[in-house]
């Protein structure tokens, strides 16, 4: 997925004046940690090295610092949306959702986080859900392709359990009206975050 701009001031502990931690230590990504197994550094680092090893291709190891910074600052957005993110590279599709839905709830306006929800959902099977809150998504942003087509998916997967093959009717779940001069896509399966080629569930620059 696209990266988002790293937000750390929602709470994010160390926030203000946190220095940028380093590349985490070992090989394959493995965070650097004490002998009592906490990683090296403060919430703010841990954050931003998850972010860093997110965008580095290892969600795995971001998981790791991500839910630790997410236990001592459980209120941060940030981090909530950045382990929710490494969650879903990583596989971990219903933690994912749960770190998702928590940040679109604590902020309803949070386009990527209703984006993020969907696109789990997608991934779980919940297509009622995912059609929901892409739906909410496009709404916010409708200029953004990715959230469109993610929805489009959503809805042509929807059409075909129902035995349709053609555009939903308007007020059924998932119909996306369509742009002018737009044509009605050809059904296929419901895709999660790949759909902006970002590696999680990401929005547009």
């Amino acid at each position: 997925m696209d990266e988002r701009d790293e937000r750390v001031d929602d709470g994010a502990g160390g926030g203000a004046g946190g220095g940028l931690g380093g590349a985490a230590g070992g090989d394959g990504g493995v965070p650097e940690q004490r002998r009592s197994g906490e990683p090296v550094g403060d919430v703010y680092e841990w954050f931003r090295r998850g972010a860093k090893l997110l965008a580095q291709g290892n969600p795995a190891a971001a998981e790791q610092l991500l839910a630790r910074a997410a236990a001592e600052e459980p209120a941060s957005r940030s981090i909530r949306e950045a382990l929710a993110r490494a969650q879903f590279d990583a596989g971990s599709y219903a933690a994912a959702l749960e770190n998702f839905r928590a940040v679109a709830l604590a902020d309803p306006s949070d386009d990527y986080a209703q984006f993020g929800w969907g696109v789990a959902a997608a991934r779980l099977g919940d297509f009622e859900t995912s059609a929901e809150h892409l739906a909410l998504a496009v709404a916010m942003r409708p200029e953004t392709d990715h959230y469109r087509a993610a929805l489009r998916q959503t809805r042509a997967t929807l059409a075909a359990r129902a035995g349709a093959f053609g555009p939903l009717l308007p007020g059924a779940p998932g119909y996306l009206e369509p742009l002018a001069g737009e044509r009605p896509p050809p059904p296929g399966p419901a895709s999660g975050p790949e759909a902006g080629n970002h590696g999680g569930p990401g929005a547009d620059g």
